[in-house]
């Protein structure tokens, strides 16, 4: 049955081919995607209608907790499954390691295959250069930061200068804090907080 299901369903024997279905929004289709993966063999689909970005998606959890050894995850499109590469990567490794399967039709995909194993070893290996390359590109942007006199973290909102005058209008009582945040452009809270700094 496709849609929301408010339980996990019962399992048949293992070694059938289960598909899973994502779109973004109610305004979009899913059959396309489900008569793809009937087509392919899928004697059950699970769908959800929810952006890739967010975590709880109901139906590919109940999909997973579904799938047993032997069985086949089947998608129309890599994009449908993982958030990400590191995502995809790590959703089919872990069905792998419970000996379920994954194809993907539009790709071409399949880790039934030595061709389609090899491939995701290659995609997992650019999973971990991907990672390796934003750890070496945040390590490089904190020693810049650290050479210049900057520490890691969100930047100031007011600057070295500007809290000076801040602390001379609050001292001088002829205009409030929010006065004050006005003509810096910032909230309440940034003004009090320069305030709490020691004076230079």
């Amino acid at each position: 049955m496709i849609g929301i299901m408010s339980r996990l369903p019962a399992h048949p024997l293992a070694g059938q081919s289960v598909g899973y279905a994502r779109v973004s929004s109610v305004s979009q289709n899913l059959d396309g995607q489900t008569d793809a993966l009937a087509a392919a063999g899928c004697a059950k689909v699970f769908a959800d209608t929810a952006s890739g970005k967010l975590t709880e998606r109901p139906e590919l959890a109940l999909c997973l907790g579904y799938l047993r050894a032997g069985d086949t995850l089947v998608v129309w499109r890599l994009d449908r499954l993982g958030r990400s590469l590191r995502h995809l990567v790590e959703t089919v490794n872990a069905l792998a390691e419970r000996g379920v399967a994954f194809r993907s039709l539009h790709e071409g995909i399949d880790t039934t295959t030595s061709t389609g194993r090899l491939i995701f070893h290659i995609f997992a290996a650019l999973a971990e250069f991907e990672r390796e390359l934003i750890a070496e590109r945040s390590a490089i942007g904190r020693q810049a930061a650290r050479a210049r006199g900057r520490e890691g973290g969100r930047p100031a909102k007011l600057s070295p200068e500007q809290v000076k005058l801040a602390r001379a209008r609050y001292e001088g009582k002829d205009v409030s804090v929010s006065e004050i945040a006005r003509a810096f452009g910032v909230g309440r809270g940034t003004i009090y907080r320069a305030l709490e700094q020691p004076a230079s």
